[in-house]
């Protein structure tokens, strides 16, 4: 893909666009709501800038908490956010967000369990009520033995906009997804790497499933 297909729109018609290497280092990233008047008119509900989501326990790593409802949305809308308590939907509802992650240290994850669990440093009090405040529910799938390994009742819609990253399921099976990728997520156990020298930038939307359990 050519750097002309990759280069990220900015923000304003007057704003110079960046090269590809730093705009997501540098630009900041907007969020448009649209609603309705009473009227039915379509007006622009917010423009604001959007701050990421940063905690302790996953140094380095920005979250988006953009959009999302626990229930089916009744239209016409007038542009005020529903309320998402959870950072992943119950069944019926959804999410919308993204989420990136630094560069590697090093330009391969360890393969070694020993190794891998001693590099992971056991997380304070502090550390795991701050990520249930910031990322409610998250903790809760993530599993401990196996680091940013996790499985929600949901459909993933991922799409790769900014970098590289590595996609892990079940058995060690890996993929490897550039800008412009996308991952159809089907409530699968997965979890995210990257192990290139850039950040990666991926947008998602969630939708709640219901997942039948068997014995």
């Amino acid at each position: 893909m050519s750097k002309s297909r990759r280069n990220i729109a900015t923000a304003s018609p007057n704003e110079p666009t960046r090269k590809q290497g730093t705009a997501f280092a540098q630009k900041e990233l907007l969020c448009v709501v649209t609603g309705q008047t009473k009227s039915g008119k379509s007006i622009i509900a917010s423009h604001e800038a959007m701050k990421p989501l940063t905690v302790g326990m996953i140094p380095g790593v920005e979250f988006y908490r953009i959009w999302g409802s626990d229930t089916s949305v009744e239209l016409p809308c007038d542009g005020t956010p529903p309320t998402q308590p959870q950072y992943f939907p119950p069944k019926n509802g959804f999410r919308f967000g993204m989420f990136s992650l630094p560069p590697a240290t090093s330009a391969k994850a360890p393969t070694d369990k020993t190794q891998q669990a001693s590099s992971q440093q056991v997380p304070t009090s502090a550390q795991l009520e701050e990520m249930e405040q910031k990322l409610p529910g998250l903790i809760r799938l993530l599993e401990p033995d196996h680091p940013g390994m996790h499985t929600s009742d949901s459909v993933d819609f991922d799409v790769v906009i900014f970098g590289e990253i590595v996609l892990e399921l079940d058995d060690g099976a890996e993929i490897v997804l550039k800008a412009g990728d996308c991952v159809i997520q089907n409530g699968t156990r997965h979890a995210w790497h990257n192990r290139s020298s850039q950040r990666c930038v991926v947008a998602f939307s969630l939708v709640g499933a219901q997942r039948e359990h068997t014995t």
